[in-house]
C-alpha cells in the first residue's frame, strides 16, 4: 500500500492554452511518486483539454500501479465533470460546499 501522497496544488486554469505545460509537469510528478494527490481547488477554468489531461493521468496511474487522487475540486472543475458526466470515471469523492 502506498504511503502518504505527494501533493500538488494547481493554481492556474486547465485549458487548451496550458495543457501541454500541465501535461509535462503532472506526468513528471506522477513518475516521481507512488501516490499523488492533485488539489484542484484553485483551478479557475477548465475545458475539455483539462479534462482529457485528468483522464490521461488517471489512466497512466492505473497502468503503472500507482495511486492518483483528485481533491478540492473547484466550482469550475465540478461543473465540467458534472456536465460531461465523468464523476464515476474519475472515482474521486467531490465535496460540494453548502
Amino acid at each position: 500500500m502506498p504511503g502518504r501522497p505527494s501533493r500538488i496544488m494547481l493554481d492556474t486554469d486547465m485549458t487548451i492554452y496550458r495543457a501541454s505545460e500541465h501535461k509535462d509537469a503532472l506526468l513528471h510528478a506522477l513518475g516521481e511518486t507512488e501516490n499523488l494527490e492533485i488539489d484542484l481547488s484553485a483551478v479557475g477554468d477548465i475545458d475539455t483539454a483539462g479534462l482529457q489531461l485528468l483522464i490521461l493521468l488517471k489512466r497512466e496511474a492505473r497502468a503503472s500501479g500507482k495511486q492518483l487522487a483528485l481533491s478540492g475540486h473547484s466550482a469550475a472543475v465540478r461543473q465540467a465533470i458534472d456536465f460531461c458526466n465523468l464523476a464515476a470515471a474519475f472515482g474521486d469523492p467531490m465535496v460540494i460546499p453548502a
